[in-house]
């Protein structure tokens, strides 16, 4: 006997456009539950370290101060300065050793803060693009050639090519356009604003050399 004869509706099939719109709701939420999880793994490792992580207490010299920071083992410098010490000049591009953006000079010479691990920079100096300027509010020479230029388009990579000139100089204080050029090859700009970025580094290098 059938439903119809039992007195009892048989049960509606859905329609298309509903099943549809059932399916692409399911996939925005998968979505949204897999970005979620994967912030606060971020959030996690940049902010406060999760339990039973390893934390370590720790002084590191940064700026010319001595600071204490807890940081996990695997935590690398830019991970400290910039979520640890809110010293957020030092920019995360690609964060893999690759961009040049979160270049800081450990012991005057220039480094990609993204690849060094902060527990291994006990006694060592670590100068950011913060610490360049004087205490009196002066900017560095290198600063003041790119003010003087205008050398950058959207200015996000600006620290690290700083960082990498400042570095360099140390070592070549007189570079030709192209020495300079391969002493921050290491750096990348998304702009791809090379020769404005160069002739204002060039004006750093000039202005060093008279400070």
């Amino acid at each position: 006997m059938s439903d119809m004869d039992m007195g009892h509706s048989a049960p509606e099939t859905p329609r298309d456009g509903a099943s549809r719109r059932s399916f692409i709701k399911g996939v925005i939420a998968a979505g949204a539950a897999v970005s979620s999880s994967a912030y606060l793994f971020r959030t996690n490792i940049a902010g406060q370290p999760a339990s039973g992580g390893g934390e370590r207490l720790i002084s590191i010299t940064v700026n010319g101060q001595v600071r204490r920071v807890d940081v996990l083992k695997q935590e690398t410098l830019a991970t400290t300065l910039r979520y640890k010490l809110g010293l957020t000049g030092t920019k995360l591009g690609c964060d893999r050793a690759e961009c040049g953006a979160c270049t800081v000079l450990v012991d005057d010479t220039p480094h990609y803060s993204c690849s060094m691990l902060t527990h291994t920079l006990r006694n060592r100096k670590v100068t950011t693009i913060e610490g360049l300027a004087s205490p009196d509010g002066t900017l560095h020479p290198v600063q003041q050639g790119v003010v003087a230029e205008q050398g950058f388009q959207c200015a996000f990579c600006m620290p690290g090519f700083v960082m990498a000139t400042v570095g360099f100089l140390k070592t070549n204080p007189n570079p030709s356009r192209a020495e300079l050029a391969h002493g921050v090859s290491g750096n990348l700009c998304r702009c791809q604003d090379y020769d404005k970025i160069l002739t204002a580094l060039l004006k750093g290098a000039e202005l060093s050399r008279g400070a």
